[in-house]
């Protein structure tokens, strides 16, 4: 079911954003009164599932979900009609146009799924707000994956700063690593601030492990909620207890506790806890995923949220800078692609499809879809023939050398384009199934 939840908001998401980007180069072709001859949702060589002719234009829905496109008159494209090109250039052909008009039509797709993620962004703040933990909120410190014990963080430790940046979130302190090729960074240890180097080759290193998070909250184990019949209810766990041990092992921070209960699987175990300041031992079954069977309190409730809310007005700009900081970020992240690690990291619709929550939230919904537009709007601007960047490069040649590009060229370069894009399609679905077949 998780699987089917996470298909289907990815179907939806990509189905928006492909329909809106191909609006953007339909939107400004019409504009300047240049025919296009299809529009569609999906590619459709051979047949169609759906279509309807208004106008020039013929709309319609393919059966194959790789994205979708618009088909302008004389233009090279990915259709690779070349019959047009044999005849004289008509007036309402987009090669018949002045440059900056179809530099126009070409980065109109980009432009849309740019402002598109702004628009989300925007309503996201209006409706829900945000709500995150502040990194000073670690009031029983951080706790490390093993990559970050090895550059000297020790539990307990909180990370003020990478470089120059401070900490605000703890999930940024990955981000700024990654990103900001930072030499060191200021950690606070038994109220002390002390310089803790960060190794050259640690970008390779998190990349090579898959890590997503180096650091997180340590927060105690208290309890929530029990489920009635598990072996936390028929032990006797309650409400608010605050459990220190498993089978006479301190465990007083939730991933020491998660950590040794594993141990435990399928069996009945000593579970230590304090509950009205009182110490008890009770003996409870742990069942075979190694869980008791209670939900704890998380780190909202006993660490402290920021919330912050806003008016109408007051979430555009607000969600324009947290489109613009998302784009930034995405832009630093190329430099990761073009390493070894980092190919191996780049992902195709399962990826994607995997960033979606298991259960259909619309505000988690919107904020990915969000997202996904600004990737769109990134990779399609990039230099590569068959994308749009690629159209614009040469655009912008014709405007300074001020003569096209031939029409043997670009129809070369478009081969060459889509040969770039067919391998790149096939690597990154190739190493979602490598990693789907070895975990």
């Amino acid at each position: 079911m998780d699987f089917l939840i996470k298909a289907l908001q990815l179907i939806l998401s990509l189905s928006i954003l492909v329909i809106l980007h191909e609006f953007g180069h339909f939107f400004f072709a019409r504009l300047f009164k240049t025919r296009v001859e299809k529009f569609y949702l999906f590619f459709n060589p051979g047949f169609s599932l759906f279509k309807f002719k208004k106008g020039d234009t013929e709309y319609g829905l393919g059966w194959l979900p790789l994205g979708g496109y618009v088909k302008i008159s004389g233009m090279i494209d990915e259709s690779m009609d070349k019959e047009q090109l044999k005849e004289e250039p008509k007036s309402w052909e987009f090669r018949s146009k002045p440059a900056w008009q179809r530099l126009l039509i070409m980065v109109g797709g980009v432009l849309v799924n740019f402002i598109t993620a702004l628009v989300i962004f925007w309503l996201i703040l209006f409706k829900w707000g945000e709500s995150y933990i502040p990194a000073e909120n670690a009031r029983y410190g951080l706790y490390f994956h093993p990559i970050a014990q090895e550059m000297g963080l020790q539990e307990g430790d909180r990370v003020l700063k990478v470089g120059t940046h401070d900490v605000e979130t703890v999930p940024g302190i990955t981000r700024l690593i990654l990103l900001e090729d930072a030499s060191e960074m200021t950690v606070e240890r038994n109220g002390e601030q002390i310089l803790l180097p960060i190794p050259s080759d640690i970008n390779q290193r998190i990349l090579a492990a898959g890590v997503r998070t180096l650091a997180d909250f340590r927060i105690p184990i208290v309890v929530d909620t029990v489920i009635p019949g598990s072996g936390a209810f028929i032990g006797g766990l309650q409400k608010n207890d605050s459990i220190v041990g498993v089978d006479n092992v301190e465990t007083p921070f939730f991933h020491q506790f998660t950590a040794e209960l594993a141990n435990h699987r399928d069996k009945e175990t000593l579970i230590s806890l304090y509950r009205d300041g009182n110490l008890y031992h009770l003996n409870m079954s742990v069942d075979e995923s190694g869980k008791l069977g209670f939900g704890p309190k998380g780190p909202t409730k006993l660490l402290g949220a920021r919330q912050l809310s806003y008016g109408f007005f007051e979430a555009m700009p607000a969600g324009i800078n947290k489109g613009v900081n998302l784009l930034t970020g995405y832009v630093k992240q190329l430099k990761l692609v073009f390493s070894r690690e980092g190919a191996k990291q780049i992902g195709g619709f399962g990826t994607i499809g995997s960033l979606f929550a298991p259960v259909w939230d619309w505000e988690s919904f919107w904020y990915t879809t969000a997202f996904l537009s600004i990737i769109l709007a990134f990779m399609n601007i990039l230099p590569i023939p068959a994308l749009d960047g690629g159209h614009v490069l040469f655009l912008i040649y014709e405007i300074v050398a001020r003569r096209k590009p031939s029409d043997k060229f670009m129809e070369h370069a478009q081969m060459v384009g889509m040969v770039l894009l067919l391998g790149l399609l096939i690597w990154a679905n190739g190493n979602d199934l490598y990693r789907w077949i070895f975990k």
